[in-house]
């Protein structure tokens, strides 16, 4: 059977010291606890005392004819059913209030840690599989703390009355029923440990039919599906998906059933034999009809808490495996992370970026991942920690602008990356006025920085909530002052909703341009020192390109700005421009200085040109504009 990422995940054992860590996790509310396991103590005693109270009233009210003992023990039987419903409802409240606990603290937990992991993690986690730790796993992990520490509790307790009673009333049948328990726990042993493999690989399936869901469902996958005529193949490959995880269910639904089939037959057969011995004995004179009859309630009582018991080490079982694949996210150490004693970066007004002999290649999937995340694991030999920059050093100098060119996968992108910190350089060192970018605290470094990308994204939410993502703080007036110098707010002020309308998914309700535009008053809403243009607008229409090149022009005034340039047309006012090619910088200098050079950025410069002669006529309506574009 394929397990989604990697055949061995379903076979993945739960890692010694689980259980410990879960205690870990109750601490919290250990006072609580204490008020489940006194409630959980009175109605175990209530449930061994109610069939001595029977026996009471056979033998010493019906057999003798004594109606005050039978009317007096009848009322104290009501009197304790009431104190075991309020026992019951202080148990399920409090412990109900644990699990909810742990489960809120969990998935703070999980979410605040997923959002330190580095940018090269969420590159390769399947969405779907990440969602289903915050979601089926923590609530099966919460499941698991009211089993370990409500049921369990519970079950022993009652084990003890219950136990104590009867040897009291009778020792020979009491011995006959322990003899009969074994044959409940190895069945429970056995089938626990199929029900563990089986319910961790039904969640590593079900998180891949989630993942694929998660793709298909969104204005991208569903996009891509339909101009490819995929729809059929994507409905082929969902019934594949679907039909593993139906399997599973039905094997786990078959052994979870099997157990109680097992525990039901070996109960029946032991009531048999406590009636058969029971009866000899009162026959024999040994004890009265009401110590049978109490013996016989009792015994139900007795392998109700054994069914319960062989039951919850299953459910145990199946339970831990949420708790293990909570803690594989827990345990994945961020590779980007503050070093003790992280300074702030000071206030300064445009800090210059310099890079000194950086070299950087990207970390393998064992350093920044987890298989199970993954739709394939490590199937193919990894290529990470391959040079994508070698030795590379510049300055950008404090309120200039600092181009970068070259042909595709030349490593632009990757020094834009490495400024805010989403990877750390391999060998040499980032500077951020004058300070290593790892001896700052990454809320002063983000702080500091702002980032437009080809592709700027949008939550699912109105234009205000996405403009007040980058200053929250921000007044109506400055929601407006950022979209006009961003020359998008006549296009929103002509919307019916104006700000408060919904871009949709990614902002797909809005244009290529329309969203980049408001990317930019995004940016100049946070008002950073260093702003980074990665391809902010590449791929868009004149039209839209010259918008947002007058409006570029308002957001790097007084800036330290690093532009990857794709249109070179667009960049003759750099301050310098620096030509990479396979991870190096091959060329620096002004536009003019390149173009005198005859090396590669004139090369570049005039296939530009030779394949689209309009560029030349973009460049002159707009000498100052500044384009973006691949890596």
């Amino acid at each position: 059977m394929r397990l989604g990422a990697d055949e061995s995940i379903g076979r993945h054992k739960v890692k010694p010291g689980t259980v410990r860590r879960i205690l870990s996790y109750a601490s919290p509310y250990r006072w609580s606890l204490a008020v489940v396991i006194l409630a959980t103590a009175v109605d175990a005693a209530i449930v061994a005392a109610g069939p001595v109270l029977l026996k009471t009233i056979i033998d010493e009210g019906i057999l003798r004819g004594r109606h005050g003992v039978v009317v007096a023990v009848a009322a104290l039987i009501a009197g304790l059913a009431v104190l075991n419903a309020l026992a019951i409802f202080t148990q399920t409240r409090f412990s109900s209030r644990v699990g909810q606990g742990i489960v809120f603290d969990l998935r703070c937990k999980v979410f605040g840690h997923v959002q330190r992991q580095p940018l090269a993690f969420f590159t390769r986690t399947q969405t779907g599989s990440l969602v289903s730790r915050l979601n089926t796993d923590v609530v099966g992990a919460q499941q698991a703390i009211t089993t370990l520490l409500s049921q369990t509790v519970s079950t022993l307790l009652t084990l003890v009355f219950v136990l104590s009673t009867m040897f009291y009333l009778s020792w020979q049948i009491t011995v006959a029923a322990l003899v009969m328990i074994p044959l409940f726990l190895l069945p429970a042993k056995l089938i626990g440990r199929r029900l563990q493999t089986l319910t961790r690989t039904g969640m590593e399936l079900n998180a891949d039919l989630g993942s694929m869901m998660n793709e298909r469902f969104n204005v991208s996958g569903a996009l891509l599906a339909k101009l490819y005529g995929r729809t059929d193949q994507e409905q082929g490959d969902f019934s594949g998906k679907a039909a593993r995880v139906r399997d599973v269910a039905v094997s786990t639904a078959v052994y979870g059933r099997l157990l109680f089939i097992i525990t039901t037959l070996i109960t029946g057969v032991t009531t048999a034999v406590v009636y058969g011995l029971g009866g000899v004995l009162t026959i024999g004179g040994e004890f009265q009809i009401g110590t049978l009859v109490a013996m016989a309630t009792l015994l139900l009582r007795l392998y109700g808490p054994v069914n319960q018991l062989s039951n919850m080490h299953v459910s145990v079982m199946v339970a831990l495996v949420s708790f293990d694949r909570v803690f594989e996210v827990l345990d994945l150490r961020p590779l980007v992370d503050e070093r003790p004693g992280a300074r702030p970066l000071p206030a300064d007004a445009a800090p210059d970026v310099v890079f000194e002999g950086v070299s950087f290649g990207y970390p393998g999937a064992d350093e920044v991942s987890i298989a199970s995340l993954e739709s394939v694991a490590h199937r193919q030999p990894e290529r990470a920690g391959r040079p994508v920059l070698d030795e590379v050093s510049f300055t950008a100098p404090a309120g200039g602008m600092t181009a970068l060119v070259g042909p595709s996968g030349a490593g632009k992108t990757t020094i834009t990356q490495l400024v805010p910190r989403l990877y750390d350089a391999t060998e040499g060192t980032v500077r951020v006025g004058g300070h290593d970018v790892r001896d700052l605290t990454l809320r002063s470094l983000t702080d500091a920085i702002g980032v437009v990308t080809q592709d700027a994204h949008m939550f699912h939410d109105t234009i205000r909530a996405n403009l007040l993502y980058a200053n929250p703080d921000a007044t109506e007036e400055d929601l407006v002052g950022a979209c006009e110098a961003a020359r998008i707010w006549p296009t929103i002020a002509a919307l019916p909703d104006g700000l408060d309308t919904v871009v949709g998914d990614r902002g797909y309700r809005l244009s290529g341009g329309e969203k980049q535009r408001v990317a930019l008053a995004r940016l100049l809403l946070k008002s950073p020192p260093i702003v980074v243009l990665d391809e902010a607008t590449a791929h868009l229409d004149s039209e839209s390109e010259a918008a947002i090149q007058r409006a570029l022009k308002t957001a790097l005034a007084g800036r330290t700005s690093l532009v990857v340039a794709h249109r070179l047309s667009t960049i003759h006012e750099a301050d310098q421009i620096l030509v990479l090619n396979g991870g190096r910088i091959e060329e620096r200098g002004t536009h003019r200085e390149l173009l005198a050079a005859g090396g590669l950025y004139a090369e570049l410069y005039r296939t530009q040109f030779a394949a689209d002669p309009s560029m030349n006529a973009t460049s002159r309506a707009t000498p100052s504009s500044i384009s973006a574009g691949d890596r």
